[in-house]
């Protein structure tokens, strides 16, 4: 038996049983020996890592990413284990890839692990069609999603406002009066879709029509988005800008368009997203939309905090983004 079967046949709140672990004088006499006799009934022992919910013991929270070796999500496994650590929680890290039976393997073999929570590190856990199995999951156990949201019970997310912050990067080139934009991303995530409805805003809302051949995506290679950057740079030379959705992408456009002798930011101002090291790394550096990963990270371990002690948490939170103004542009 978990918690959750616990709060079923007793017809409580999980909440309720969470506060009878933690031994919270705010449940009536008569709930809590309702409760403690379902456990002593059922043998109920707290998970092995765990031993406890709330007793001041060690809980063991599961964290899933598509790949550690990704800049972002290495950073933001980093901030997660030390937030983590900082509140007493114990990490098991599961690195699962793209494809899907993968990423419910993974699922599975947590909850086998008994761990008292699930965070999932961006986007690429929301599946296009079907999300049932995160479903099941967070019927079992919590599920925190970081910059990703779906609309489950026991499902909390927080996000960053990445359409805003594509839509405003958009709309600073189209005033300085960039019309033909380069936007280049990778993925089709709940993040990714975010970027490109931000791109497709900002033109009409300056009464602009973007042009659907300069939406493209491209793997996350440098020398073939250098290639295919090149290709494109001779095939629409009144591209004016670039926008990108990471900034590996910015650096295999920006390697593309000097190759070709132009100047950035004079002929073409380049902006990417997420701030990671690589814009330091970059001749000229590169600016790039900071959408707060440690804000998003620590946050995450707080809002588990909360459920954990029984507090109601919001199935989505947004936080706001900033642009880090480097030298491939400036407002």
């Amino acid at each position: 038996m978990n918690i959750y079967d616990i709060a079923k046949q007793a017809g409580v709140s999980i909440a309720t049983v969470s506060r009878v672990l933690n031994g919270s004088p705010n449940v009536r006499p008569k709930t809590k020996q309702k409760v403690l006799d379902i456990m002593e009934k059922a043998d109920y022992t707290p998970n092995i890592f765990a031993r406890g919910l709330g007793l001041n013991s060690i809980k063991m929270i599961g964290v899933l990413c598509t790949d550690v070796a990704d800049i972002y999500y290495a950073k933001a496994v980093s901030i997660l284990e030390n937030a983590l650590k900082q509140n007493g929680f114990d990490a098991l890290l599961c690195c699962t890839g793209n494809e899907l039976n993968d990423k419910k393997k993974y699922l599975d073999l947590l909850l086998a692990k008994r761990v008292d929570a699930i965070i999932l590190i961006g986007s690429p856990f929301k599946e296009k069609l079907d999300n049932s199995h995160i479903q099941q999951v967070a019927q079992k156990v919590p599920v925190i999603i970081i910059n990703g949201f779906l609309p489950f019970d026991n499902t909390y997310c927080i996000t960053c406002d990445e359409l805003d912050a594509m839509y405003q990067n958009v709309s600073s080139l189209l005033e300085k009066s960039h019309k033909e934009i380069l936007y280049l991303y990778d993925v089709d995530t709940y993040s990714g879709i975010q970027k490109i409805d931000g791109y497709k805003q900002a033109f009409n809302d300056h009464t602009l029509l973007a042009d659907p051949r300069l939406i493209v995506k491209v793997p996350k290679d440098i020398a073939a988005i250098t290639t295919q950057v090149t290709k494109l740079l001779q095939d629409f030379p009144s591209i004016s800008a670039v926008v990108t959705s990471e900034d590996i992408l910015a650096i295999g456009a920006l390697k593309a368009i000097t190759a070709l002798g132009y100047l950035v930011p004079e002929d073409i101002p380049i902006i990417g997203f997420n701030n990671s090291l690589l814009c330091e790394c970059t001749s000229p550096t590169l600016t790039s939309v900071d959408n707060g990963v440690d804000i998003l990270c620590t946050n995450a371990v707080s809002l588990l905090v909360d459920v954990f002690t029984g507090k109601s948490v919001a199935n989505k939170t947004t936080i706001s983004s900033k642009l880090i103004e480097r030298e491939s542009f400036k407002l």
